[in-house]
């Protein structure tokens, strides 16, 4: 027949190959299935969680007013730092200490006078003794933002320190002595005209040079 040696060339090439393949596909299906569920239950099986034991109170690590920057002693070192940066001149340092320094007071200032706060009328004792450190955490603020307005002007950038000596008068009062510097500041960059203290003849109301009469 004109189609026997086709198909006999056929069957000799994939009569074999065909069912090797099936096999071969019929034995992986199982494997496939069984990796799928492992999978799947690796996936929805929860992870084991060890739980945390809680900090006992007798071996909690307390705050070392020495070491740790969250203390007045700490705020008080970076004020040295920038001092040092200061004296030899290297005022992008100067003015890294006294940002740090600053922002450390005024987080203690402000951690003392909410405590001062919420003591108030239960515990008038406790309540003034944290008033004062809010007091005293406060001025040193106000302190490492003056030196800060001046490393600003010794680096020709007055319109940084404008604002932080707008800031220590408001803070401080400007009868005060560290109010009336940081005025005197304003006025010597030209951002204020008046003088103050004023002297006391520049207190008495300007004579009109026109009669009434």
């Amino acid at each position: 027949m004109v189609f026997a040696k086709p198909i006999r060339f056929i069957y000799s090439t994939f009569g074999l190959t065909l069912p090797i393949m099936a096999a071969f596909t019929l034995l992986q299906e199982p494997i496939n299935a069984q990796s799928e569920e492992t999978v799947e239950s690796e996936n929805s099986s929860p992870i084991p969680v060890q739980p945390i034991q809680p900090t006992q109170p007798e071996n909690a690590r307390p705050l070392d007013p020495q070491n740790s920057l969250l203390s007045l002693q700490g705020g008080k070192r970076l004020m040295n730092e920038a001092d040092n940066a200061i004296a030899s001149e290297n005022y992008d340092l100067a003015n890294q200490k006294l940002q740090e320094a600053r922002q450390i007071f005024n987080q203690l200032s402000n951690f003392h006078t909410q405590l001062a706060a919420s003591f108030s009328g239960i515990d008038n004792r406790l309540a003034d003794d944290q008033r004062t450190k809010a007091l005293n955490t406060a001025q040193m603020r106000d302190q490492a933002t003056y030196q800060l307005a001046l490393v600003h002007r010794a680096q020709n950038q007055p319109e940084l320190a404008v604002p932080l000596l707008v800031q220590i008068i408001s803070s401080q009062q400007p009868t005060r002595d560290l109010g009336k510097k940081a005025y005197q500041q304003l006025l010597e960059l030209g951002f204020v005209d008046i003088p103050y203290p004023r002297s006391s003849g520049d207190n008495q109301p300007p004579a009109s040079s026109q009669s009434l009469n």
